[in-house]
C-alpha cells in the first residue's frame, strides 16, 4: 500500500477533530491554502476565522495531542486508503459539486473510466422491489456501468448484489467509518465488494452509523452518479433525500412503477408524476444518461449460465403451467391451484422443481414470486 503524502494525512488529522467536518476542513484549506499550513497557524490567524466557533477551539486544543503520522500508520494497518480532489482516482462527478469533499476514505478499487448509475430505495423492501433492483444492477454491469448505492437493507442490497453476480463494478458510499459497517448482515457483502468494487466514506474511522451522517452519505450517491433509479421508497424516506439532492445537482432522475396496493410504490409513483423518467429496464437509462458516452462492453457470464441450465433442466408442462401465472407480485399457492387445474401433488412438485432451478422464490405465507435474475 502507497505512502500518505502529507496533505492527505493532515486533512485525515482535522477530520479526526470533534466538529470539524467536510464544511470546515474546506474553509481551512482555502483560507490557508493547504492542510499542513492550516495545521501550522497560530492561534491568531485562528481567530480570524471564526472567533466564537467551537471547533476552532477544538482544534487549538486538539492538534497539539495529535499525531498526523500515527493517524496515516492507522489507516494503513487497517488498508483505507485516502483521496483528494487533485487525485486522479477521485469520483470525477464529485468534482461538479459545490460542496466538494476535501477527503474520502476508500477500501478496494477507485479506478474506473465508466460512467455511474445509482440505485436507491427502501429498507423494506418487497420482493417485487429487491427482483427490480437486482435485476436493473445486473444490467448495468452488462453493460460497464458502474452501480453506486449505499449498502443499507433492502433495495440497496439487493443493487450491490446484481453487479456483483453481473461481474461489474460497485460502489458502496457509506454513512460511518469504513471499520463500522452498517448494517452487519451485510459484511460479507462488503467484502464482496472490495474485489472488484470500492467502500467510500467521509468520515473517519471510527464514526458511528448515527442518523444526522446518512443524508450527507446520500448526496455523495447522487453526485457521484449521472443519473439516480429509485425502485422503492416511501413517500418520506432517505431514497426521495437523495432524489433531492440528484435535482439540485441536475442529475437524471428514474422510478420505477410498482404494484398500486404496495406502500412502498408511493414515492416513485410521486417522482413519474412529478416528471421523473420511467425505469421499465437498463434501456431507459441507456438512452437519457448513456447514449453519448463510450462505455465498455462487459460478457454478462451469467446470461450463458442461464442458458446452460436452460438446457439441462428443460421446462416441464406443469412448471410452464405455473411460470405464466407468475410475476414479481407475489402469488399464493391456492390461487395457483385455482388456475392451472393440477393435482395438488403435481403442483407441490412442480414448485419445488422451479424453486431448486432458482426460477421461482417462496416467500412467507406459501406466496410465490419470479426470480428476474438477468
Amino acid at each position: 500500500m502507497e505512502e500518505i503524502d502529507n496533505e492527505k494525512l493532515f486533512r485525515a488529522a482535522f477530520r479526526t477533530i470533534k466538529g470539524v467536518g467536510s464544511q470546515h476542513l474546506r474553509l481551512l484549506i482555502a483560507y490557508f491554502g493547504s492542510a499542513v499550513q492550516a495545521w501550522e497557524a497560530s492561534h491568531k490567524d485562528y481567530l480570524k476565522i471564526a472567533p466564537r466557533g467551537k471547533w476552532v477551539a477544538e482544534v487549538l486544543k486538539e492538534r497539539k495531542r495529535i499525531d498526523p503520522w500515527k493517524i496515516g500508520a492507522d489507516l494503513k494497518s487497517r488498508n483505507i486508503k485516502v483521496v483528494t480532489p487533485k487525485d486522479c482516482n477521485y469520483p470525477p462527478l464529485l468534482l461538479e459539486l459545490t460542496d466538494i469533499p476535501p477527503l474520502l476514505y476508500y477500501q478496494g478499487n477507485l479506478e474506473s473510466n465508466s460512467a455511474v448509475i445509482a440505485i436507491v430505495g427502501s429498507r423494506q423492501a418487497t420482493a417485487y422491489g429487491k427482483s427490480a433492483a437486482r435485476m436493473l444492477a445486473r444490467d448495468a454491469a452488462a453493460q460497464g456501468l458502474v452501480v453506486v448505492s449505499g449498502l443499507a437493507r433492502g433495495i440497496d442490497t439487493a443493487a450491490h448484489q446484481g453487479s456483483v453476480e453481473g461481474y461489474g463494478i460497485t460502489w458502496a458510499f457509506l454513512g460511518c467509518g469504513l471499520d463500522q459497517i452498517y448494517p452487519r448482515e451485510n459484511y460479507h457483502l462488503a467484502k464482496e465488494i472490495l474485489d472488484r468494487g470500492a467502500l467510500i466514506s467521509e468520515f473517519p474511522p471510527g464514526t458511528p452509523p448515527l442518523a444526522a451522517n446518512f443524508p450527507a452519505r446520500n448526496r455523495l450517491i447522487s453526485g457521484s452518479s449521472q443519473g439516480v433509479i429509485v425502485v422503492e421508497a416511501a413517500e418520506r424516506s432517505g431514497a426521495m433525500i437523495t432524489v433531492d439532492f440528484a435535482l439540485e445537482q441536475g442529475r437524471e432522475v428514474f422510478a420505477v412503477p410498482g404494484p398500486i396496493f404496495s406502500p412502498q410504490s408511493r414515492g416513485p409513483h410521486i417522482l413519474l408524476r412529478q416528471g421523473a423518467k420511467i425505469a421499465e429496464g437498463i434501456e431507459d437509462i441507456w438512452n437519457e444518461c448513456f447514449s453519448s458516452l463510450e462505455v465498455k462492453a462487459v460478457k454478462n457470464v451469467l446470461s450463458e449460465q442461464q442458458t446452460y441450465q436452460g438446457e439441462r433442466f428443460p421446462e416441464t408442462d406443469d412448471q410452464r403451467a405455473i411460470l405464466q401465472q407468475l410475476s414479481d407480485v407475489p402469488l399464493h399457492i391456492d390461487q395457483l391451484a385455482l388456475h392451472s387445474s393440477l393435482s395438488v401433488a403435481s403442483l407441490s412438485l412442480a414448485l419445488l422443481e422451479l424453486q431448486l432451478q432458482g426460477k421461482i422464490k417462496q416467500l412467507p405465507g406459501q406466496n410465490y414470486v419470479l426470480v428476474r435474475e438477468c
